[in-house]
Parts: structure tokens; sequence; C-alpha cells
């Protein structure tokens, strides 16, 4: 290969990834619904500074059918955490209803002095985080107060929203861990549990509503 098309080739994979990130002037929108499934009522809110709140899915909500799967709601989740990363996804199938990835933190998980003492890593739908010598906080706290989320936006704002989203920002999101089943037996199912880890363990949310509350 020449170096004139080793060079365009280096272009195009640069101008394929800009196009696919979050800085990208392509219109963002939310996995299509089917005609009157599209309502996304808010579960009941963490108060500020507090651990995730899991409540109860009410009798009256039905699940949310979109053309890609029918997300069944597993449990009303609200967050108020840090952004540690965040990842976007086009290619996989899981892309046709979560763009994006956030790992969060909440308690200590929100702090700079944990944070500067651990290395965070984000890719193919999972979050892994190390350190040198000594964790700075037990790792069974790590566990419960960090996770990988996927996220499933409800409408074209909150999808507009997530991709404003940014590394270190403080975010409230609001929605439902659920259950997608897709026609030909594919299943994705939320983690119900903050003290789980390893696969299977993200939360995947069907969000309702989310609320950037700037860089910390």
């Amino acid at each position: 290969m020449t170096l004139n098309r080793l060079l365009f080739a280096g272009l195009l994979l640069g101008l394929l990834g800009w196009w696919f990130s979050p800085y990208s002037p392509r219109p963002v929108h939310a996995p299509t619904g089917v005609a009157g499934n599209s309502f996304c009522p808010p579960p009941p809110q963490v108060a500020a500074g507090a651990p995730p709140l899991q409540s109860d899915v009410p009798a009256s909500l039905r699940p949310f059918a979109l053309q890609a799967a029918t997300l069944t709601p597993l449990a009303g989740f609200s967050v108020d955490a840090r952004v540690l990363s965040r990842e976007d996804y086009s290619w996989d199938r899981e892309a046709k209803l979560s763009p994006t990835d956030l790992a969060l933190g909440w308690g200590r998980m929100a702090d700079d002095d944990a944070l500067s003492r651990l290395s965070l890593s984000q890719s193919v739908r999972f979050f892994s985080y190390s350190w040198e010598d000594q964790p700075p906080l037990d790792p069974a706290e790590i566990v419960r107060s960090a996770s990988n989320m996927h996220m499933i936006p409800a409408d074209d704002t909150v999808a507009r929203a997530l991709a404003d989203v940014r590394k270190d920002d403080r975010v409230r999101i609001d929605g439902w861990l659920v259950q997608a089943d897709a026609g030909d037996g594919w299943r994705w199912r939320s983690s119900l549990s903050r003290d789980d880890s390893g696969a299977g363990a993200c939360e995947v949310v069907y969000v309702c509503s989310i609320s950037r509350q700037g860089m910390r």
C-alpha cells in the first residue's frame, strides 16, 4: 500500500470515528417506538447524593413496545451520580436500543481522591478498573458504588441530552430497569443489584429523563 493510500485510510477512519463520537453534528434519535407506546412515566426520585433508588413497578405500567424489542420494566430506577466514563456504540446488536454506556459512580466513588488512584476503562459493554499497590477503597465498596449502565433513551429529547453528557459530569437519571426481548428470541436483561460484578451485572436503563448538572 502506498503512502497516499495509507494517509487516505487513516483520514477515513478518523472521520468515521469523529462522525460516531459525541462531538459529531449528526442527528441524535431515540430507538423507534410503536405508535402509542412512547410514554415513559418517571419512577420515584432519589435524593441528591444518595445511592441509587430502585423501586417497584406499578401494576398499571405496561411494557414499552419498540421496533427493535419490547422492554419489560423490572424496577423503577433513579440515580444521582458522577460520570466516570462514557462509551458510544453503533455496530453491535444492542446499539439498536442503547447508543451509549455510562460508567457511573456515587458515594466515595464520586470523590476525586478515590478516582485519582484508580485506572478506569470502558469497552465492549464492560467497565473495568485497577489500582497499584492498595485499592483506595475496599473492593466491595467499589463494586456497590460504581456500575456500567446501558442507556436506552425514551425519546429524542433524552437522546440529545445523553449525547451531551461528558466525563466528570454530575447527572440525574430517572427511568426503568428493563428486560429487552426481540422477536427472534434475543434477550437483554438488566441487573437488579448494585452488589454484583462481571457479566450480567450492568443495568439496562430505559431513560425517561436525564439532567446534566455540570462538571465537578
